[in-house]
């Protein structure tokens, strides 16, 4: 069989490649990866490196992004771990590694031609890179802000009790006089433009699995839409089908990386959603003359790292971070003071991430991928299915073995050697879930916790879209892969159901306020009601943590350069709904609802899509070339909200336009040898390709094409 004949397109672009080993497949997936997303895989390597000053631009703004990168030290230490690697994975990893070079050898894209960029060869390390900066993303640094906010909060007066209501059960070894001695630094860079280039903003998802009792085949069905940043092209997924003599996989794949990440192969389904797993600790460590304090009064000195970042036609710029077993400093050890130290566990990943992923391809059962999906570094909500019928649940990632009594939320003093991690826990005690009575398993990066034997999570999203999603398959059965569909567009909000129950009866039935109060709770295009609930919303939280907690003009700005709200509303939320709160400052819950509705229906109502507009963006040339060149797509208009399952966030964060939506969908039936689904995007990052957004107009429709192992089927050249 020639490679022609082995690699080919389907009449909807997606590639599928055919071999007689699992080793052939993943080189021809590596070729199909640089051909189709060769300038998505670079950008990512450059990124990661940091190198951007150095290879595309040289603003101020770069430099603090390869300043993060260099800061996290991703690209270090790639080699041990490439070295730990199985003996299968390693024959997979240097065969992707051949047919991306392969690729690369017959056509560098001609972007980095004008860049002046000849790509050096790629290698393990750089996939191991790319493995690291996909499982961090936003919400690990968005996590960190909610600790640094915490900080924030000691360090403004706010009272203990005003505190634990914020943060329930969290705050274990609280040293309130030790927090406020804490010298921050500047805020390196924000999330939004950190993610600016060629990184996805992930910031929530959907996965859910249905058994057999419940669906119409009587065989299980699995559901997956991970929620990414979906104004960029190309899009970060890319889709294939693999297959060799005895066995196939198919999924969404990120370039860069072999492995399937989501999909299914001949027996097994599984769909990822991030998870909030705390794998992110800050230590406070006083610093004097160069050196750190240990117990029993010992000053050590931090190794001192050097990086020397090149500008293009600037002079280099040299950064000297220091370090010590705690992480980073984040500050200079030689002004004596105060200061935190940060680690995100996953730091020095990648050899069991890849061990895992190959692993997967030859599993038959959910408990079999359980068992291997849950050794993976990187902290993920896996569902899966069956073709035994089975469903199930695991959580994945390194959870920090910490002492009794702290959760990992709260910074505590370095110095003492019983607040340092004593390694990490066991797979198996994680959250997991196997064939619960109630025929279906949802994640929807709520807390987990009560599925575990130890608790990851001290702060996740709100519950509800987990509600919603639990509540319409708890009230169906006979349920088809065309439900899924309607569920994973479902508009509604249980979160404004929530509020509005407390509300509704203060509004008057005239104009504004009658058209909120007849609300359906639907967040549609040509929603009015959908528009004023969220104005109102913004008035309620702004007014009640800023009135009289952070400040009026913190809470706007957490608001507009942070995830905060967007990410960890629950524990806003939990406030705002009560009944009383130290946080109304004595005012009456019903006074403030009312107070911020009048603000909110003072200007005119608009419907919700004017609103939810949004143009993707070229993720090398990010808007500055005139729009019909092509190479941006739009504008597209977004239904939805943070608190509905078909999740619709678009908003502006440092200067930038950002949104968090269904990137990908997928559902496949167990009783078939399909996958169907839709993104926001296509297949290819070629301005020029009739597939750079073939499936953008499926994806907005809520049309899903269909993906098998079919010889049947058409084969169109892959080119």
């Amino acid at each position: 069989m020639s490679t022609q004949e082995k690699i080919w397109r389907d009449r909807h672009g997606i590639c599928h490649v055919e071999g007689k080993s699992k080793k052939e497949v993943f080189e021809l997936m590596g070729y199909a990866h640089g051909k189709d997303r060769g300038m998505q895989v670079l950008l990512m390597r450059i990124l990661g490196q940091g190198r951007t000053s150095e290879l595309l631009d040289s603003s101020d703004e770069t430099l603090e992004i390869d300043k993060f990168f260099r800061r996290m030290n991703w690209a270090g230490s790639t080699s041990s771990e490439a070295a730990k690697f199985s003996p299968e994975a390693k024959e997979v990893a240097d065969a992707y590694n051949r047919g991306l070079n392969k690729a690369f050898a017959e056509k560098i894209p001609w972007e980095f031609k004008l860049l002046g960029y000849n790509p050096e060869p790629w290698r393990t390390e750089d996939s191991v890179l790319i493995s690291r900066m996909i499982g961090y993303l936003t919400l690990s640094q968005s996590q960190g802000e909610m600790e640094r906010l915490l900080i924030e909060l000691v360090q403004a007066g706010i009272d203990e009790e005003r505190l634990h209501e914020l943060f329930p059960g969290i705050l274990g070894g609280l040293d309130i006089d030790l927090v406020k001695k804490i010298k921050l630094q500047e805020r390196i860079i924000s999330p939004a433009s950190l993610w600016n280039i060629a990184a996805p903003v992930m910031m929530a998802s959907n996965n859910w699995a249905v058994s057999g009792m419940k669906t119409a085949s009587g065989m299980p069905i699995l559901a997956n839409d991970p929620h990414l940043e979906v104004n960029r092209l190309p899009n970060v997924w890319y889709e294939m089908a693999l297959k060799t003599e005895e066995r196939y996989g198919m999924g969404g794949t990120m370039p860069g990386v072999p492995a399937i990440l989501v999909g299914r192969n001949n027996d097994l389904a599984w769909g990822a959603t991030y998870t909030f797993m705390d794998s992110t600790d800050s230590w406070i460590e006083q610093c004097k003359n160069g050196r750190y304090l240990r117990e029993p009064e010992k000053w050590l000195k931090f190794t001192e790292r050097e990086e020397i970042i090149k500008r293009k036609k600037k002079d280099p710029v040299k950064v000297v971070f220091y370090e010590n077993n705690h992480g980073v400093l984040e500050g200079n050890p030689y002004d004596d003071d105060f200061y935190i130290a940060t680690a995100w566990a996953p730091s020095f990943s990648g050899a069991a991430t890849y061990n895992t992923f190959v692993k997967i391809w030859d599993a038959k059962t959910v408990r079999e991928g359980m068992d291997i999906l849950g050794c993976i570094e990187t902290s993920w909500n896996f569902v899966l299915a069956d073709t035994q019928g089975n469903i199930g649940y695991q959580m994945s990632g390194l959870m920090p073995k910490r002492r009794k009594g702290v959760s990992g939320f709260v910074p505590l003093p370095g110095w003492e050697g019983k607040n340092d991690w004593q390694g990490f826990e066991k797979p198996e005690d994680l959250p997991r879930c196997f064939n619960p009575e109630c025929g279906y398993l949802v994640t929807t990066n709520q807390n987990l916790n009560e599925f575990g034997k130890v608790s990851p999570i001290n702060i996740s999203m709100g519950p509800y879209r987990s509600d919603r999603i639990s509540r319409r398959l708890s009230e169906k059965n006979e349920i088809t892969c065309e439900y899924m569909y309607q569920l994973q567009h479902d508009l509604f909000s249980t979160q404004a159901e929530s509020f509005m129950k407390i509300l509704a009866p203060l509004l008057p039935g005239t104009g504004s306020a009658k058209r909120l109060k007849d609300w359906n709770f639907e967040y549609s295009a040509d929603s009015e009601g959908a528009y004023l609930f969220d104005r109102f919303y913004r008035e309620l939280y702004r007014a009640v943590f800023g009135e009289h907690g952070f400040g009026r003009d913190a809470v706007c700005s957490l608001d507009e350069h942070t995830g905060i709200f967007n990410d960890f509303y629950i524990n806003f939320d939990r406030i705002l709904l009560s009944e009383n709160s130290l946080w109304f400052g004595g005012r009456k819950r019903e006074d403030l609802y009312l107070r911020a509705a009048e603000n909110a229906l003072k200007e005119p109502s608009r419907k919700w899509g004017d609103s939810r507009k949004l143009i993707l963006k070229n993720i090398l040339f990010n808007g500055k070339l005139p729009r019909f060149f092509g190479f941006d797509r739009g504008p597209v208009t977004i239904p939805g909200s943070l608190a509905t399952p078909h999740q619709g966030q678009i908003f502006e964060s440092a200067g930038r336009q950002t949104s968090f939506a269904p990137s990908f969908r997928m559902v496949t039936d167990l009783s078939t040898d399909a996958n169907y689904t839709n993104m926001a995007g296509g297949p290819s990052d070629r301005r020029f390709s009739k597939w750079y957004c073939s499936d953008l107009d499926n994806w907005k429709k809520g049309k899903y094409k269909k993906t098998s192992i079919d010889s049947g089927q058409e084969k169109l050249p892959f080119k």
